[in-house]
């Protein structure tokens, strides 16, 4: 019988062909000892049996050929309303129970994302705190149904993508009291020597939204120096909904508002890990990262940056576009990605 899924130890970056860039990647860090939250990934395999199964690939081919838009709302539709063939609901089944089926973070991991050549940040969906078999599956087929959206077909006919198949990678959620992102770059002028981080309180949907702005800080990678900071006034944080899955936006308690996320040994070991991320992949990454309500730092995802900037003076974007990119809100310029 053919495995649809499998755990993440037991990937590596060959494996990214059949699980995707994320799932692939996430495999590699753990084999560095890289802490990141536990989880399983479900290959595309699934995807296809899914489409094979359920008739759908005369919709999809059918729509595309029409505007995006209406190829998007088309293929969305029917995907949400397919059943999961038995066979990949037996295994997902089998590989949430083995998890002890916590509420999870599950992230598309289209082929070819997170490569040397392209990220495919933000072009595919990712769901937090799902909590339940019958809600993990819905959102499996969310993730799915997400390699349709108006954008992501527009960047893959960009891109002239060959092969429109998706992983999934579902992982424990993390209850961040803060996270963010990372570059082992500076992403505005490309120098290797700096890590960039930016951090704010809770769940990172808040900077996505453009509903605060996160702490900035440019350390020295080779001193650990902080050479610059900038302390913002971070009003909204999602957490998770106490009452069921998802997540709830909420004003951050006014003493907290214009402290700074990090203290300086958290943002030490930030900056440890992107370095310990960087040599193990051996190019510079954007990371993005959480920290939980014990203290620990974990590693969300990393991809390679793959387009840096040759000098500051050519720069058209800013360090706060590529966070929001990676984020999964592309912007029109992002000059080190």
């Amino acid at each position: 019988m053919t495995a649809y899924t499998r755990p993440l130890p037991e990937l590596r970056a060959s494996d990214a062909d059949e699980f995707g860039g994320k799932s692939a990647n996430l495999g590699d860090l753990l084999a560095a000892e890289i802490p990141i939250p536990s989880g399983f990934a479900l290959g595309a395999g699934a995807y296809r049996e899914f489409v094979r199964l359920t008739g759908l690939e005369g919709t999809i081919v059918s729509a595309l050929t029409h505007g995006e838009d209406r190829a998007s709302k088309t293929i969305g539709e029917a995907m949400r309303f397919a059943p999961l063939p038995e066979v990949v609901r037996d295994e997902l089944a089998a590989a949430y129970a083995a998890m002890d089926e916590p509420p999870v973070a599950v992230r598309s991991s289209a082929l070819g994302e997170d490569s040397s050549d392209a990220t495919f940040a933000g072009q595919q969906e990712s769901f937090l705190w799902v909590r339940g078999f019958d809600h993990l599956c819905d959102a499996v087929r969310d993730c799915w149904a997400s390699l349709y959206t108006p954008r992501a077909i527009v960047y893959r006919r960009r891109l002239r993508a060959a092969d429109t198949a998706m992983g999934v990678t579902v992982q424990q959620m993390v209850d961040a009291e803060v996270s963010g992102v990372l570059f082992t770059c500076n992403p505005v002028s490309g120098d290797p020597s700096m890590i960039a981080v930016n951090a704010s309180w809770g769940l990172g949907i808040a900077v996505v939204g453009g509903e605060t702005t996160p702490d900035d800080y440019l350390v020295s990678k080779v001193t650990g120096e902080v050479v610059r900071q900038t302390i913002s006034s971070k009003e909204i944080e999602y957490v998770p909904d106490t009452a069921g899955r998802g997540t709830v936006r909420r004003e951050v308690p006014p003493e907290r508002r214009d402290t700074p996320c990090l203290v300086p040994e958290r943002l030490a070991a930030l900056v440890d890990l992107g370095r310990r991320v960087e040599n193990h992949f051996g190019s510079p990454q954007d990371v993005e990262w959480a920290i939980d309500r014990d203290g620990s730092p974990l590693v969300l995802q990393a991809r390679p940056v793959t387009a840096m900037p040759k000098a500051a003076s050519t720069l058209s974007g800013s360090a706060m576009s590529l966070v929001m990119g990676t984020f999964g809100v592309p912007e029109k310029d992002e000059p080190c990605r």
